[in-house]
């Protein structure tokens, strides 16, 4: 029922508008005059998104964590650091606010929560050696699911619903396919690539169920450095990955590098594996996160070059690169190697514009280069 003073209002308003009117009932004020052009405008004027600005990044001082907290602060973005330096660096996140924690205490985790106004989550804590996941599962699933559960419970609870995760194509196992797109079978075949498809799971249906949005890269081989920066590889000793281990040979830090197996399917017998630019991965993190600042739902990419390096290839272009004979050895294989991991990105690069800038040259000069800087 409207009161007398809101009819005069309202007839004033009439009389000043004989090009045609709109009353609108919603809102505060209850009424509103508008003339017919004025609510068209309005009606189909863009929503801007709110920006992502505040992103806390698990895992940020470890190797592609750290390369990718560093970009997103040369890219205007606040970020906050959660790590239990099991792994990582502590030079590497020199500068940025740091929170020391494991993401197993949640007390900690809703603490961060409630006083940082997180924006949106970029979640790399994780184990990853994949031969260590077969001799250690329980680990692997504690540490990559169960802790990552806790993470996404503390999100959920807080009301901070982005989150871009580090996945791996290790979800993929021994496909058999030329390449590996993001529709080939899933079938792990070490428990490091279950852990990270589980919790794929974990976020379609906390997408479904609590609204949380989430982009899964599919890293294939994360290699490079960064050494403008003072970044690179983990250099902790006992270094899993094959580069590294190549170029602590070069450099004498270790006798020889030894090839696990001879016997795969593949033209020198050796595993081939698609190696893609730290600095390309990082790229691809920005991506996805501006991806969901605009946008709702689940989603997962490839991120790779789409060529595969066998092991016996990769030593070669080292030896060239760095001018020095490599010793090597064979051994037996490392349980729960697939012969062949070699991306299909075109989704990525498709839908987000993505294009590797380096391939394995630059892999291996910016590795040598980090090395000699710092890994002496």
């Amino acid at each position: 029922m409207l009161n007398p003073q809101t009819i005069g209002d309202l007839a004033q308003a009439f009389e000043s508008a004989p090009g045609g009117f709109l009353v609108v009932d919603s809102g505060r004020p209850r009424f509103a005059v508008l003339t017919f052009e004025t609510y068209q405008s309005l009606k189909s004027a863009p929503e801007v998104p709110q920006r992502l600005k505040r992103i806390l990044v698990t895992g940020g001082a470890g190797y592609i964590g750290s390369v990718t907290a560093r970009l997103l602060r040369q890219n205007g973005y606040e970020v906050i650091i959660y790590d239990n330096f099991s792994t990582g660096r502590r030079e590497n996140v020199s500068g940025y606010k740091v929170i020391e924690g494991d993401l197993a205490d949640r007390a900690l985790l809703d603490k961060v929560f409630r006083e940082e106004q997180i924006d949106a989550v970029m979640h790399f804590a994780a184990f990853i050696d994949a031969g260590e996941s077969v001799r250690q599962p329980d680990n692997y699933f504690q540490n990559n699911v169960v802790n990552g559960l806790n993470l996404l419970d503390a999100m959920v609870a807080h009301k901070v619903g982005k989150l871009v995760f580090s996945s791996s194509a290790a979800v993929y196992g021994d496909s058999g396919e030329p390449t590996i797109a993001e529709s080939s079978p899933c079938s792990p075949t070490n428990p490091y690539g279950d852990s990270k498809l589980i919790f794929e799971k974990f976020l379609r249906w906390y997408g479904s169920s609590f609204g949380l949005d989430s982009v899964s890269l599919r890293y294939f081989n994360a290699a490079g450095a960064w050494p403008q920066e003072g970044l690179g590889y983990a250099n902790r000793g006992g270094e899993s990955h094959l580069i590294p281990r190549i170029l602590d040979a070069a450099m004498g830090k270790i006798p020889e590098i030894e090839i696990y197996g001879q016997d795969y399917a593949t033209p020198d017998r050796t595993c081939v594996r698609d190696y893609v630019h730290v600095l390309d991965l990082a790229e691809a993190h920005l991506l996805a996160l501006k991806k969901l600042q605009k946008d709702t739902g689940v989603h997962a990419y490839n991120v790779g070059t789409g060529q595969g390096h066998s092991v016996l290839e990769v030593i070669e272009n080292a030896v060239e690169i760095t001018g020095r004979m490599i010793a090597m050895k064979f051994g037996s294989r490392r349980l729960g190697d697939p012969a062949k991991l070699i991306a299909n990105s075109s989704k990525l690069g498709r839908e987000f514009s993505w294009r590797p800038k380096y391939g394995l040259k630059e892999i291996l000069e910016t590795s040598w280069d980090w090395h000699q800087r710092i890994g002496k």
